[in-house]
């Protein structure tokens, strides 16, 4: 515990869900921890909730757009100056590419949700580019710490499994070969294709696409970034089907059981494994 109470983190999209239950977590192991959110005013209301759990001296908040460059900027110089260096980076910050306010039935179908390509390109931005933006905004920080971890919030319907098209596979699961020129090729060529109307006949999922692309995307940057910084534990988890408002509140899991598999991802000791991708607390394939 004294080793954790030395120890700094950032976690992205954490006003509420899976992010605020991982901020609640780490603070709660002696970690300092900067909660971040778009909205201002939700994030300084979380950061009210966190009194309520005597953990308010443990967390500070700064607003964070992982889609505004100038915003990470801003959030990096603060941290720099508060922390000096950064031991923990979380990614949890995420969209589902889907209409977040459409209900069909009853039930989420998520097959018949609307797809729009504003939504598939603001998808790819917050889901990917945003996790990507931040890492490297990041990464001179991380550099400062004796442990430095980057946990990446992903999901299991990521998995190559569910992407029919062949070369995107190939690509994505090519670890000798992959870098992030070849991931923005495969995202260049989705993005076309989900213009041109043409996801099914090029082999892409048809629902839910860009999401599970763009994490997909995020797990092979996951296992770049482990193979340049094998320094650094990199790893990416899915916490499972969490009732957030992302799954519109009807996942299997609470918010502390979905976060608990990420805290326990950036609290892993020296020398544990990088580049793994985990479902829950089970280490998968990709």
């Amino acid at each position: 515990m004294a080793e954790a109470k030395l120890r700094n983190a950032v976690v992205t999209g954490s006003n509420k869900g899976i992010g605020f239950e991982t901020v609640k977590m780490l603070a709660s192991n002696g970690v300092k921890v900067m909660l971040t959110a778009r909205d201002e005013k939700k994030g300084n209301e979380a950061i009210q909730k966190l009194k309520q759990f005597g953990l308010s001296d443990q967390v500070m908040f700064h607003q964070l757009d992982v889609t505004d460059p100038a915003s990470i900027t801003s959030l990096v110089e603060f941290v720099k100056t508060q922390f000096g260096r950064l031991d923990i980076l979380v990614n949890n910050a995420g969209v589902s590419g889907v209409n977040p306010y459409e209900t069909v039935g009853s039930t989420v179908d998520w097959e018949k949700l609307t797809q729009t390509s504003d939504m598939a390109e603001n998808c790819l931005r917050t889901n990917y580019y945003g996790v990507k933006e931040t890492t490297e905004a990041f990464l001179s920080l991380l550099k400062l710490s004796n442990s430095p971890k980057i946990i990446n919030v992903s999901s299991q319907a990521a998995l190559l499994q569910n992407i029919p098209n062949q070369w995107a596979k190939r690509v994505f699961d090519d670890i000798e070969n992959l870098t992030e020129e070849r991931i923005d090729k495969v995202l260049i060529e989705f993005i076309k294709d989900f213009k041109e109307g043409s996801l099914e006949n090029k082999g892409w999922p048809t629902f839910l696409s860009t999401y599970i692309v763009s994490k997909a995307a995020t797990n092979s940057y996951t296992r770049i970034l482990a193979k340049k910084y094998p320094n650094m534990c990199i790893n990416c988890v899915c916490p499972g089907y969490v009732k957030t408002d992302l799954t519109k509140n009807i996942g299997m899991l609470s918010v502390d059981q979905g976060a608990a598999s990420v805290v326990r991802l950036a609290l892993l000791p020296d020398g544990s494994p990088s580049g793994l991708f985990f479902i829950r607390e089970e280490m998968s394939n990709f």
